[in-house]
């Protein structure tokens, strides 16, 4: 399949999302290895028609939703987002995920992350960024924190998975805390 590029980096790019992906979202969101660090995903149903119209909806309304793409294969590895957008104070949440768990743990994460930060900061003229993780995530804290989040709070025993509970972590990054991989570069020429 052919991606429609918005942002490249060396390992990967964001793309846009088209309906033809329901298929692999919905696998990953039917893959509790993948699904339970998410939250919602892992107890939810998602059908390949169901996971249609939510790309449908994506598309309708322009949301900044992205497909995760490797520059070396155009293979379709994850999807990235920034929600509850507020433009008056500037802020976002953000959201991953690499639902291809053989392209885990080799920088997809980081530098997706990283690429989906310079179209907040840089295109949208975002002012902060906030996201959550549960706190036995360590790969994602790991990789969040090396793109410049900073641990800025906790909501403890958020979650309750298979009879433990677990702490949400709350984590943020400032505009003037991030340099502009993509962006800049094209500003500067």
């Amino acid at each position: 399949m052919s991606y429609l590029r918005k942002l490249t980096g060396t390992k990967c790019y964001l793309a846009t999302c088209s309906t033809d992906d329901a298929e692999v979202w919905a696998q990953w969101d039917n893959d509790l290895a993948v699904a339970v660090p998410l939250g919602d995903e892992a107890f939810t149903l998602y059908p390949v028609e169901k996971m249609k119209k939510i790309l449908q909806e994506i598309i309708d309304k322009q949301m900044p939703v992205f497909n995760i793409v490797t520059c070396a294969a155009d293979t379709l590895i994850g999807r990235c987002m920034l929600f509850q957008i507020d433009h008056v104070n500037r802020t976002a949440m953000l959201g991953m995920v690499i639902g291809a768990k053989d392209h885990w743990d080799k920088g997809y994460g980081l530098e997706a992350t990283h690429l989906l930060l310079d179209y907040a900061f840089n295109l949208l003229n975002l002012n902060s960024i906030m996201l959550g993780v549960y706190a036995f995530n360590k790969r994602a804290i790991r990789c969040y924190e090396k793109a410049g989040f900073r641990i800025v709070g906790r909501r403890r025993e958020a979650r309750l998975i298979a009879g433990m509970t677990h702490d949400l972590v709350y984590m943020d990054l400032l505009a003037s805390e991030f340099q502009s991989d993509m962006v800049g570069r094209i500003v500067k020429q």
